[in-house]
């Protein structure tokens, strides 16, 4: 009963974001109780804090997921992220190598880059995220930064990895830069 509600659901995802669910069906196959652990992974993932923030947040799962991964994984985030109305122009500029000239999605971006890497301007963006949009932005954005990885390393892990690949934003197709 467990595995064919977790397969429903697992179903309807796919269907919804046009993406291959066949990792998340092998899990469910092997195990039910790591397919629930495996349902539950966004209730940690998805967690974006405040409207207002929600730009910076989509930035940080991008930025982490894509240091994991530039295939599908990415193309995911970016189709959410576009769902929760993030400007697709902003998301371009992060997969293209252009953080810096992205808004907010680039600060969430370049955060979780920072947070990654321990890199010396972490605190400066931290800072930067609380006193714009507050301390649940900066859980929501930490959260992305953690999180946007743990999917591509899962489908490694389990033998789904996916190569490199072309990552569309709304309909401009964008080589992803610097990750592959």
């Amino acid at each position: 009963m467990i595995r064919s509600l977790l397969k429903m659901g697992t179903k309807r995802f796919a269907k919804r974001y046009d993406y291959d669910t066949s990792y998340m069906t092998h899990v469910i196959d092997t195990s039910s109780a790591a397919g629930i652990r495996l349902a539950m992974l966004p209730i940690y993932s998805q967690f974006r804090g405040p409207k207002e923030g929600v730009n910076v947040w989509a930035g940080a799962l991008l930025g982490s997921t894509q240091e994991g991964d530039c295939g599908p994984c990415v193309q995911l985030v970016v189709d959410m992220a576009l769902e929760a109305q993030v400007p697709s122009d902003q998301l371009a500029l992060c997969l293209q190598g252009h953080a810096d000239a992205a808004g907010d999605v680039g600060l969430g971006y370049r955060f979780a880059q920072a947070a990654i890497t321990n890199a010396l301007d972490l605190d400066q963006l931290r800072d930067e995220i609380e006193r714009r949009f507050g301390a649940s932005t900066v859980a929501a954005t930490s959260f992305a930064a953690s999180s946007g990885r743990i999917y591509p390393v899962l489908k490694r892990g389990l033998g789904f990895g996916q190569t490199c690949s072309i990552v569309r934003v709304k309909k401009e197709e964008i080589q992803v830069v610097d990750q592959c």
